[in-house]
């Protein structure tokens, strides 16, 4: 399945080196499916986005993806995507940038005729063919409805589309020049996060994490003495302290690296979707490994 990371260490700026395609060992290359895109965002020191991504369909986009890339922001965004709606093109990989947010999803929304009929005009903000693009722009509407609340924005998106489309699975997280936000929505997939002291739980070190089936590889030596809140589709190192958020919490840390929490999404969809619902390609995607 698709593969979430992201990380803040607001308001202070952190240099990390991101291997978004980490060469993985025999056991892993002959028992996993290959991913079929890769992408990382941060934040110029302006608060200017800037996303490098790349669908994995040749020989040259994985080389792209292997490659060591030093970076620095105080937020960060990493996807590795496992296609389950829309082909393989840059404009289906993620993450995707409105309005200065940057955002990326693992699952599966369907009924999206449905979905561009809610969006209506605003369907003009998705340039690609993908579920996760047309949720972030339904975000982006509600936002701004809601006096560019980010919070109130998810919350609204997510509602509807747990109230009237066919769900499998809503895992999110969208992050700002300072902030971010983490969804996990049902329980479907697992979403952890770690409030991560300065030099982690050991007090002395720097932060070197790497994914056991996305083969996202992240290191920060700046990490070794300040703090940041990680949150990652499966926990990346031994930090006794990962918790899995419950199905349904929406996590928030501001600019001050303050972390809020809180269930917004108690009762399961309306439609919820098993994974022999799927069609065969998005079935495909949904699985571990």
């Amino acid at each position: 399945m698709c593969r979430l990371f992201g990380l803040t260490s607001a308001p202070r700026r952190t240099y990390a080196t991101f291997w978004l395609l980490d060469a993985p060992d025999s056991l892993s290359a002959q028992s996993h499916r290959e991913p079929d895109g890769t992408g990382l965002g941060y934040f110029d020191a302006d608060g200017t986005p800037e996303v490098h991504k790349a669908p994995l369909a040749a020989y040259e986009d994985r080389a792209f993806a292997r490659e060591a890339r030093d970076v620095e922001s105080a937020t960060f965004l990493a996807h590795i995507r496992y296609a389950s709606t829309g082909g393989l093109d840059v404009r289906n990989t993620h993450p995707f940038e409105q309005e200065g947010r940057l955002f990326a999803h693992n699952g599966v929304i369907e009924g999206l005729d449905e979905l561009d009929r809610h969006l209506g005009e605003d369907r003009s903000l998705v340039h690609g063919d993908t579920d996760s693009e047309r949720f972030f722009a339904l975000v982006t509407r509600e936002t701004a409805a809601l006096d560019g609340n980010v919070s109130a924005g998810l919350i609204s998106a997510a509602r509807w589309i747990a109230d009237h489309l066919p769900l499998y699975a809503l895992n999110i997280v969208l992050v700002t020049a300072d902030e971010l936000w983490a969804l996990r929505y049902p329980a479907t997939h697992e979403l952890y996060v770690l409030q991560r002291p300065a030099g982690g739980h050991h007090g002395s070190r720097h932060l070197d994490d790497t994914g056991r089936y996305g083969r996202l590889r992240v290191r920060s030596a700046d990490l070794g003495d300040r703090a940041s809140v990680v949150v990652a589709s499966e926990p990346l190192d031994e930090n006794p302290h990962w918790r899995l958020m419950e199905p349904g919490e929406l996590l928030h840390a501001d600019r001050r690296l303050h972390t809020t929490s809180r269930l917004v999404l108690p009762d399961p969809p309306v439609h919820p979707l098993t994974l022999p619902d799927l069609r065969p390609t998005a079935a495909a995607s949904q699985r571990t490994g």
